[in-house]
Formats: C-alpha cells, structure tokens, sequence
C-alpha cells in the first residue's frame, strides 16, 4: 500500500510539472490559434451552411497576393506555398486560393503582386463563373486600404493597387446581389470569396459543405456586412493556417491570398 502511495504522489507530481512546462513554453504561435482557427477567424452558421470567416483588420494584418516563387514558377498549391512560406521564416497566419486560372496555373485575369502587374486586366465575355458579368478586383492600394470593385470600375479609376485579383462573378454590388443569380440555385458547391468592410476590413469566407451562390452572396451582404464582395473559387476552395489544411485538401491553386501578422517597427 505504501508503494502504491508514493506512485500515486510521483504521478502527481509528475503531472503538475507537465502542466507548468507546457503553460510557461515560448508562446508566440499560441496566440494565434482559437478553437483550431488562426485568430482572425470563427466558425459561423448561415442558413444552415457551415463556414469559416476570417475578419482581417488592416492595422494588425498585412494582406498580399502570391502566384509563384524566386524562380518564376507558380506555387501550384497552398501546401507547395505554405512550405515555402516556412522555408524563408516567413509562415502565413492562413492562406486561400485567391483567383481563377488556367491549366498552366496562370491567372485567368488580373494579377497584382507586391507592385507588378503579373497578368492583365480581362473585361471579354466568355462562358463560365469568371465572365459572369459583371466580375470584379480584389485590391490592397498604395494607401493601405482594401477594396472590391468591379471590373469595368476598375479599368476606368486605375487605381494604384500593390496587390490585386480579378475573379468573377461579383457577389455583392454596391449593396446588392448579383443581378443574374437565382435565390437558391441548384448548382451547389464549396466555395470561397473575399469582402471588404470599411476599407479597413478584409472578410474571407469558405464554405464547409456545398452551397448555392445566392445563398454565398447573402452571407456576405445580411451576415457579414460587405457592400461589396467577390466570388473566388468553387470545388478547389481550400483554406490553409501556414501549417495544415483547414478546409480542402491538395488543390491545385493559381494565385493565392495570405495573412501574416503585421510587423512593428523596431
């Protein structure tokens, strides 16, 4: 009985200091995860359609659009880029394709990055959901602040944009719906799109399960207050937190959106 005693205490006290290595261990990552989610994003219910909705405010996140890297060739996936991301020291807080492409993994459209124009402007009519006019531009501006714009606003403000995608079709506009979809259609899958609140605010948002792009427009208007917000991407739609995937799994991406903490200044 005495042995068993002070195995008893040893296997406390064992536990206890456990316990405190694990609460005083280097934390900078711990702040960066709630509930399984980087901290910008929550988990949100909407018209019985689970997603994840990452809500970047600009004076605390940097934003930018990545397609390739040093050599010239694309990344290809958020887990080809989230490993070069770790491999320079620079891991992305998360990372979402951000942008129609090609099979070459070009950009169908415009494609800012850091201050270069990647690829052009695209105003044809063709089929599919980029040419669902009208489509618009995801952009950071040379002043810090983000906005959505359609396509053809675009072209005629020529804003000054460090980073820039061009997707389609539009979800909201000024307020309201995309003029061409149905309520609720029948065309049903994951999918992904980036609104813009106050010029300040970035909000991601992916769907968890297949949804309607009414119903994909309305979360971004009623539930997310973004009088402006723009389709991604469908089936492809992925999420990534720098170090595993959220939603999705290994797509191929062309460009893609990233979130790193903002640095201070020394």
């Amino acid at each position: 009985m005495k042995k068993r005693y002070l195995a008893t205490i040893l296997i406390g006290v064992l536990l206890v200091a456990l316990a405190a290595a694990l609460w005083l261990r280097p934390r900078e990552r711990l702040p960066l995860v709630i509930g399984g989610l980087p901290a910008p994003c929550r988990d949100l219910s909407f018209e019985a359609v689970p997603y994840v909705v990452c809500e970047i405010d600009l004076n605390s996140y940097d934003v930018g659009l990545f397609h390739a890297g040093a050599e010239g060739k694309p990344y290809g996936s958020l887990e080809a880029f989230d490993k070069a991301m770790r491999g320079l020291g620079r891991p992305a807080l998360l990372a979402m394709n951000g942008g129609m492409y090609h099979e070459d993994l070009t950009p169908v459209g415009l494609l800012v990055e850091d201050g270069r124009e990647r690829a052009p402007l695209n105003l044809a009519d063709a089929e599919g959901n980029f040419f669902l006019k009208p489509n618009g531009v995801f952009l950071i501006g040379r002043d810090g602040k983000a906005a959505v714009m359609e396509s053809s606003a675009y072209a005629g403000a020529k804003p000054d944009s460090v980073f820039a995608t061009q997707s389609g079709p539009m979800l909201v506009i000024d307020g309201a719906l995309h003029p061409r979809f149905d309520q609720n259609g029948t065309s049903r899958y994951v999918r992904n799109g980036v609104g813009v609140r106050d010029g300040g605010t970035v909000v991601l948002a992916i769907s968890r399960s297949e949804v309607s792009l009414g119903s994909f427009a309305r979360l971004f208007r009623d539930a997310l207050s973004c009088r402006n917000a723009l389709f991604l991407d469908g089936v492809v739609s992925a999420l990534s937190d720098g170090d595993r995937m959220i939603v999705g799994g290994k797509y191929p991406a062309g460009p893609i959106i990233a979130v790193s903490a903002r640095k201070t200044a020394q």
